[in-house]
This record gives C-alpha cells, sequence and structure tokens, in this order.
C-alpha cells in the first residue's frame, strides 16, 4: 500500500487514511502540515482494489464506521473526523 510521506516534525508515527475527494480530509491533512508534522497519509480512493482491501482492513481495526478522515497515531489510538482541537491535545 503506498503511503505518501510528508516530512515534519517527528512526534510519533502518525498514518492518515483519507480519501482525495473529501473536504474533511483535505482540511485534516492542511492542519497536519500547519502544525509542522511528520505524517504518512494513503488516500483511500486512489488505490487499487488489492491495496483498497488492505487499507480498509487496516481502518476496520481503527474505526469499524470506515469514516473518513481516520488518523492513527503509534497504533495506540485513533481519532475520526475532523477534530483540530482533539489532533492538536493528542497529537502533538
Amino acid at each position: 500500500m503506498k503511503k505518501i510521506h510528508n516530512e515534519g516534525k517527528k512526534v510519533g508515527d502518525i498514518i492518515l487514511y483519507a480519501l482525495s475527494t473529501c473536504i474533511w480530509c483535505k482540511k485534516t491533512k492542511q492542519l497536519l502540515k500547519d502544525l509542522g508534522i511528520d505524517f504518512y497519509y494513503v488516500d483511500v480512493d486512489l488505490l487499487d482494489k488489492k491495496d483498497m482491501k488492505a487499507a480498509e482492513k487496516e481502518i476496520m481495526k481503527w474505526n469499524p464506521d470506515r469514516s473518513f478522515p481516520t488518523l492513527v497515531k503509534d497504533n495506540k489510538f485513533c481519532i475520526t473526523g475532523y477534530k483540530p482541537d482533539e489532533i492538536k491535545e493528542k497529537v502533538l
């Protein structure tokens, strides 16, 4: 599964599962960039079928509703939806 890296300040292992057309996903990516955080993201809708199934399986571990965006930090917790205050509190 291809993950796109956004270099920045390392605050943990952060993966953002997103959709390329989702406004809330775009806002979350922009927030992480504005905060200067190092993270990886996957635009799930742009993956091939095999990788899309793998991504959905991974998302299901954290977010059974499979809603987007889903942000996972350090394989310990996730934040679903665009929640700037929660992201700033828990990710930084």
